[in-house]
């Protein structure tokens, strides 16, 4: 049984060691685009031609991509190589030469200014015998040291002698450290470098050859749709090799990523914070939206359509399938027509840049696909809770529960495209992908009320680019007002605390005073007591001195 990986997380594959005892049984393609400097190429050669791993079991195809004086294969060499020409220029032209022309089970891609170690095939082989859909990339190291010859590479025994002092590749060890070797990295793609990774040759079958449009970042490109295609990448810290001088990006990192960037954007949705844009197309979109033109009405089907187009989610694009190539409107009697809505459908959207006519399901390459039943219309932000769900989760689906009666269940589903694609390469004869999908990623059910989906009868009207628009300068206009509202009502309140403030000082003036005032009236109390006891002691002193007369009864 193929070993099932949740995830990245590879560390549950148990290779051999290095030098054990093991048998290989895949054969290995090394393809080595080249142009000019012979003498490099040599020293790669070389290096191959000193490899752990059966000879019998390794081919090597060397590309000349148009040098003058033309490459040429050095004495000293792994037996089975040979020198093919690819005259157009460019490093994903030649790389396809190769790949077209290679008969191995694994395809190794290496530069032609890069030595490996003699373990270095060996190292990416064990891993390549446990899992049919593994990314292995080497360990560089950079180095500026006067060049060797050919034959010192052969006879060393020990590269480091020769190559040392060296710099590692810096951006990816740290990539690994960070990500714990990858397994918790959310674009370990970004590892495939064409210097030094192999890749299962199934994997190509899907995601297809290298992109010659490419001028530039075609290792990230093409590690991005390996990924859709279910790879698993692990980087291996024991398959190392050297690299003759100081990368692109070493030298000119500015001006590499500016240019790789504006190429990568477009074709890879990983990078989402590359996107800046909020609304314009591009040629990979975030999610693919399928809907099956012959499953409803020509109101139904327009209705999802548009319901999906007027969401806040718009790096998007909509499949619709039919039967598009035999349809031939009826010119006398159209009301007629049995294949009338059809018609209607794609009149309506032929011309609508963010719609595809499709008479089959193909693969996709944006990383989500969602399939929708027609006559359902998700909110308009209905589409990004979902996306949500599926990211933060890391699950392989999210189910809507749209309905459910006797005759079953109407759902709607948001598909990781890696979790199926890995999951067509790991089941089992009859075995429903879903279940391979929940084991390898998980499965998560959401209902569809919760998360606005309606029928096309309950779902409101779309709301104008220009009404949303004006609807949000107003609530702006109003934000605005409000805010310098509150400013005002600060200011004022302020003002308020001041005059408290002076209104509190005032009341402790007033409490001074008032109590002084108590103590003089408590004093002049007392004076008057003391004038009232002193009038009475006088009335009674002149009554003595009054002669006494006395009256008869």
């Amino acid at each position: 049984m193929t070993p099932r990986i949740r995830g990245n997380d590879y560390t549950v594959l148990r290779p051999p060691a290095l030098g054990s005892s093991w048998t290989p049984r895949l054969r290995v393609s090394v393809v080595i685009p080249a142009y000019a400097d012979q003498v490099k190429l040599d020293l790669t050669l070389a290096g191959l031609a000193r490899q752990t791993y059966p000879a019998d079991l390794l081919e090597v195809i060397v590309v000349d991509n148009g040098s003058e004086p033309p490459l040429r294969l050095p004495e000293i060499r792994p037996r089975d190589t040979r020198l093919l020409v690819c005259a157009a220029p460019g490093r994903a032209r030649a790389r396809n030469t190769g790949l077209a022309a290679a008969t191995g089970d694994v395809i190794h891609w290496m530069d032609s200014d890069v030595v490996p170690e003699p373990e270095e095939v060996e190292a990416h082989m064990r891993w390549h015998h446990l899992a049919p859909y593994l990314s292995v990339t080497s360990y560089l190291r950079f180095t500026t040291v006067p060049l060797p010859g050919p034959v010192d590479v052969a006879r060393t025994d020990d590269l480091a002698k020769l190559f040392e002092p060296a710099e590692p590749h810096a951006w990816i060890e740290d990539l690994v450290q960070r990500s714990d070797g990858l397994v918790h990295s959310p674009r370990p793609f970004s590892i495939h470098i064409g210097g030094a990774s192999s890749v299962s040759a199934r994997l190509f079958e899907r995601a297809g050859p290298m992109d010659p449009e490419m001028i530039l970042g075609q290792d990230t490109e093409m590690g991005y749709r390996l990924a859709q295609a279910g790879a698993v990448f692990i980087p291996d810290p024991e398959a190392r090799a050297y690299h003759l001088g100081p990368s692109m990006r070493m030298r000119d990192s500015a001006p590499i990523s500016r240019v790789s960037h504006a190429l990568v954007t477009d074709r890879v949705p990983g990078y989402r914070w590359l996107r800046t844009h909020p609304s314009r197309q591009w040629k990979v979109p975030q999610v693919e939206v399928l809907v099956d033109a012959t499953a409803g009405s020509y109101d139904d089907v327009r209705a999802t359509v548009d319901g999906v187009l007027a969401g806040t989610v718009t790096d998007l694009a909509v499949v619709l399938t039919g039967p598009w190539d035999e349809l031939e409107p009826e010119q006398r009697a159209p009301l007629k027509d049995p294949r009338l809505d059809l018609v209607l459908l794609r009149a309506h959207y032929t011309h609508e840049g963010r719609v595809r006519l499709a008479t089959t399901v193909s693969d996709t390459q944006s990383p989500y696909r969602l399939r929708m039943p027609p006559g359902w219309v998700p909110e308009e932000d209905g589409l990004g809770r979902l996306l949500d769900v599926l990211r933060g989760r890391e699950r392989g689906l999210v189910s809507v529960l749209l309905a459910e009666d006797p005759e079953g269940v109407t759902v709607a589903r948001l598909e990781r495209t890696e979790a199926f694609s890995r999951a067509a390469l790991v089941a089992e004869e009859g075995e429903d992908l879903d279940d391979a999908v929940d084991e390898m990623f998980g499965v998560y059910w959401v209902d569809g009320e919760t998360f606005g989906f309606r029928t096309a009868a309950e779902a409101p009207a779309h709301v104008s680019a220009r009404a949303a628009y004006r609807a949000r300068a107003q609530a702006q206009a109003e934000v605005e007002r409000l805010t310098k509202e509150v400013e005002r009502l600060r200011g004022q309140v302020t003002n308020w605390r001041g005059e408290a403030a002076r209104w509190r000082q005032s009341a402790v003036e007033f409490r001074r005073e008032i109590g002084t005032l108590r103590r003089q009236v408590s004093a002049l109390r007392g004076q008057v007591a003391a004038l009232n006891r002193a009038r009475g002691l006088r009335g009674i002193a002149r009554g003595l001195r009054r002669p006494f007369t006395f009256k008869k009864t």
